[in-house]
């Protein structure tokens, strides 16, 4: 049987220095846990034939599809502000890339298909828990509309990998818009290799921004086009409480997609130092601290692009700054719309931001839960607030804001219905909650059960939907619920 991939391969076509050549490892009995069948229409894949004994050999790295030119991406990357001069992917296999039914080249990648040169001494491959939980988080993430690496497919591998324990061992098939990132810029950046600096530049403005390729100046306008996405991404991250936990050089997308689902998670009561990661040991990668450290990582990207700006430095590092300049304000004007939005209102009028941020005070003071409360905003607008009241430990902290919302609402064109339903459009009632993923990962780990798994990412494919029939779901945790730490999934 072979089951075709119609693999249009330009990575590959780069230098060597860019990659390393270098197949995945066969497994010993691989299982398809999960296939993503709509994702693999869209990527002009037979979700019947990948469903196959031989599909999931695919899948798992055991034996390769036609077409398939696998490589191990080259990249630096600086780890909680540490510079690491070389990193790449050390468990990791891009198989090649595919043209979607929209158009767009997408890169199909394996993770925990085995060692390459870039293991720095890891066993390449990645356990089960890991998995499920970036196959869980970005289709949620897909599903909220923030954009995101997909997950194709999982695979057990039918081996264990030693961490603190024996863990089952799985294999994640990953796609992506591209796996170029600040850090891939970094790698040729600090070698003072420009010319790779320059091919690698063009690379991604003729696949991810091809209305650059005739710019006056394409490389400052690369740089400009980057900072608006990232802005765009991180207040988007914020209005649905998403926290990275691990926002290296080498986890910023040059794309604007997000990537690298570690030790990430969703925030229930709402708190803007809130870590779950427990490597972050300083909070340096705390929920409010996000768009910081994204103008902190593209500050990274413009020093790998002075080179390119200008043979003067200082002229560089000028333009470099007046682009960078630029992020702020794109972040802010994302996140308060976004958050005006969440609140009902529609059109704007001095005090907003201010009685928006007395909305967030009074959440942070009474650990209010950030989804519930904003969702239950959307009735209270139209109808009871008592839902609303709830979610703060001291109701009347919520009573005496509302009263100021209701009078600035009362200034809104929209019908109670209309601001509702607009309300709730953008305020979802079920995100991927923290003690749910490791109740999944729990059952799937000890017991082989699979059936949390698939009613999870059910019912998180409709996360604006009211959805009674699991209304649990929308529940935050119990206090001996809680999930307080999340891990890395190396």
């Amino acid at each position: 049987m072979t089951i075709h991939f119609p693999f249009q391969n330009s990575y590959s076509a780069l230098p060597d220095s860019f990659f390393a050549r270098v197949a995945p490892t066969p497994v010993a009995a691989p299982r398809l846990i999960k296939l993503n069948r709509p994702l693999a229409i869209q990527l002009g894949l037979d979700p019947d034939l990948l469903s196959t004994p031989e599909g999931a050999e695919i899948l798992a790295g055991k034996r390769l599809p036609d077409g398939a030119d696998p490589i191990a991406m080259a990249y630096a990357g600086h780890q909680f502000g540490h510079f690491v001069p070389q990193l790449g992917d050390g468990r990791a296999i891009l198989l090649g890339e595919v043209i979607d039914k929209n158009g767009i080249r997408r890169d199909i990648q394996l993770k925990g298909s085995g060692p390459t040169p870039f293991s720095r001494r890891g066993d390449g491959r990645a356990a089960l828990g890991p998995v499920l939980r970036e196959y869980i988080v970005s289709e949620a993430m897909h599903a909220l509309g923030i954009p995101t690496t997909r997950t194709l497919a999982a695979v057990v591998t039918g081996e264990h990998v030693i961490r603190e324990t024996a863990l089952p061992g799985a294999v994640l098939t990953r796609v992506a818009s591209s796996h170029i990132r600040v850090g891939t810029f970094q790698f040729f950046a600090v070698r003072r290799d420009t010319e790779a600096v320059r091919r690698l530049a063009d690379h991604v403005i003729t696949r991810h921004y091809p209305e650059l390729k005739d710019a006056a100046q394409p490389y400052h306008d690369l740089l400009a086009s980057v900072v608006a996405r990232q802005a765009e991404l991180v207040a988007r991250w914020l209005l649905v409480g998403f926290i990275h936990g691990v926002m290296n050089t080498d986890n910023t997308s040059i794309s604007g997609e997000t990537i690298d689902y570690g030790p990430c998670a969703f925030m229930d009561a709402y708190n803007p130092a809130q870590v779950f990661s427990s490597i972050d040991e300083m909070g340096r990668y705390a929920y409010a601290n996000q768009p910081r450290i994204a103008l902190w990582n593209l500050t990274r990207l413009a020093e790998c692009l002075l080179p390119l700006f200008s043979d003067e430095q200082e002229k560089a590092v000028a333009q470099a700054q007046v682009i960078l300049g630029e992020f702020p304000e794109k972040f802010t004007a994302a996140y308060n719309t976004g958050l005006r939005a969440k609140v009902g209102l529609f059109t704007e009028r001095d005090g907003d931001e201010a009685l928006i941020q007395d909305l967030l005070d009074a959440m942070a003071k009474n650990q209010a839960d950030f989804t519930l409360t904003f969702r239950k905003l959307g009735e209270a607008a139209s109808d009871d607030a008592a839902d609303v009241r709830a979610q703060f430990t001291d109701p009347a902290a919520f009573d005496e804001w509302a009263a100021r919302w209701r009078a600035r609402l009362a200034l809104e064109p929209q019908a109670p219905a209309e601001r509702k339903a607009a309300m709730q459009a953008v305020n979802p009632a079920f995100i991927p909650r923290n003690h749910r993923i490791e109740a999944v990962i729990a059952a799937a780990v000890n017991s082989d059960d699979y059936a949390p798994f698939e009613e999870l990412l059910t019912v998180l494919a409709k996360p604006y939907e009211d959805q009674p029939q699991f209304a649990a779901y929308a529940d935050p945790p119990l206090p001996e619920q809680r999930v307080t730490q999340t891990f890395c999934g190396t």
